[in-house]
């Protein structure tokens, strides 16, 4: 992926969620208008961290690259370069592959 011109503040990361199935695990093809929204992606971006209230910043648990796992509604989306991507909170990731 070509360098992204977006910059995430707070504890704000931004995904690129992956493909949505095109069939099921029985092998039946789905049309468009029965895929699910995704609900795993790449880290693409991530901000410096939340504010505390001693003055320094949080340390982000999740880092570019990594796969993760976030809540169905969660999140804005947005579009980059012609690219669908999503802007959650870092506390909106439920999960991150290992």
């Amino acid at each position: 992926m070509a360098k992204l011109n977006l910059r995430p503040l707070d504890d704000r990361v931004v995904v690129q969620p992956c493909e949505a199935e095109e069939t099921t695990a029985g092998g039946i093809v789905l049309p468009d208008s029965a895929k699910e929204k995704p609900q795993r992606g790449t880290v693409v971006a991530v901000g410096p961290g939340r504010l505390l209230d001693s003055g320094n910043r949080g340390e982000m648990t999740v880092s570019i690259g990594d796969t993760v796992i976030y809540g169905k509604y969660g999140g804005s989306d947005i579009e980059v370069d012609g690219q669908e991507m999503k802007i959650l909170r870092e506390g909106d990731i439920l999960a991150k592959l290992l």
